[in-house]
């Protein structure tokens, strides 16, 4: 019976691989040049950032849980990165640990109030949400943009890989943290638990794991993801905004659920977490060489995609809880 439950919970991540297969055959037969390779890349340049948060996402989701709160710290880095950069003018060596701290401390701080007082992750991470934005504006309401040597190299730098094709140092990034998540999630003590906590917390705690110490580390991670997005998302856009990734945190969690991660926890894949990202940047693709169609119907495939596969998860749960009641009748 295991071994069926196992491949029930690889179904919303075969679903995902195959929707995404389709719709690149889709997008290839209709466009021209759509079958690029650069095209295909561009996926990755134009949604490194959005990868990386992904990541972080998928850790808090796998445990269960929910972060509301990484669009908001994406703003507020940016806009600390841009601020000591441009107007107290610190070296860039130093301006980026200071803003990757900025999430991770904000990640540790909400980690520590879930399990210290027991508190819903949707209220801890939404008054995260609305702190980091709110501070944000704080330090200042207007656009900052960036003019330094170090984020104009950044942005503009592409590293060839052969028949005329590039990637971004942001792609690289994004690869590395990726490859690492993978490893954390899979081949570590921490991965283990962080399933473990999302199958059952209960019976985690049962069976005498750190629950609570893996719980803070997971919200730590998701902030410092959330930060690591936010410089990207600085090089991108070479500038510093309140108003920067807002809603963001919405399409996160979109990818990690079309990805194939169970919102009720215990099951899913980092690398399924990408392929959803790449899929919400296909459907964005398809839109621009339609060239006739709106940008929110970038919203409205996404939102039926979303509900599609919420249905799918729930009819999986149900049959695998079916499948345990079975089990233990008999």
């Amino acid at each position: 019976m295991s071994s069926l439950s196992i491949d029930s919970k690889k179904l919303p991540l075969m679903a995902t691989i195959f929707l995404f297969i389709l719709m690149y055959i889709f997008g290839s037969i209709r466009y021209t040049g759509f079958l690029s390779t650069q095209v295909f890349l561009n996926l990755f340049i134009d949604n490194a950032f959005l990868i990386v948060v992904a990541v972080g996402m998928t850790f808090v989701i796998l445990s269960g849980g929910i972060d509301l709160s990484v669009g908001s710290v994406i703003a507020l880095t940016s806009m600390v990165g841009a601020s000591l950069t441009m107007h107290a003018e610190i070296s860039p060596w130093l301006v980026i640990p200071i803003s990757l701290l900025v999430g991770t401390v904000l990640g540790f701080g909400m980690g520590c109030l879930i399990h210290y007082f027991n508190l819903q992750p949707f209220i801890v991470t939404l008054a995260g949400m609305f702190l980091a934005r709110g501070l944000s504006y704080l330090i200042s309401v207007e656009t900052i943009s960036i003019n330094h040597p170090f984020f104009n190299t950044m942005a503009s730098t592409r590293i060839p890989i052969g028949g005329g094709n590039f990637i971004t140092i942001s792609v690289l990034i994004a690869l590395v943290v990726v490859f690492a998540a993978i490893y954390m999630a899979h081949y570590t003590k921490f991965g283990r638990n962080v399933y473990a906590i999302g199958g059952s917390e209960q019976s985690a705690l049962l069976m005498g794991l750190p629950v609570g110490k893996s719980k803070i580390l997971i919200y730590t991670i998701s902030g410092f993801c959330a930060s690591l997005a936010g410089l990207i998302f600085t090089f991108y856009m070479l500038s510093g905004y309140g108003l920067h990734a807002n809603g963001l945190e919405l399409d996160t969690i979109a990818a990690v659920v079309i990805g194939g991660t169970l919102l009720t926890g215990g099951a899913g894949y980092v690398a399924g977490s990408v392929v959803g990202v790449l899929i919400l940047g296909i459907i964005q693709t398809v839109i621009v060489f339609e060239g006739t169609l709106s940008s929110w119907w970038t919203k409205i495939a996404i939102g039926a995609l979303l509900m599609l596969f919420i249905v799918l998860q729930r009819i999986i749960v149900t049959r695998s809880k079916q499948g345990q009641t079975t089990t233990t009748s008999s």
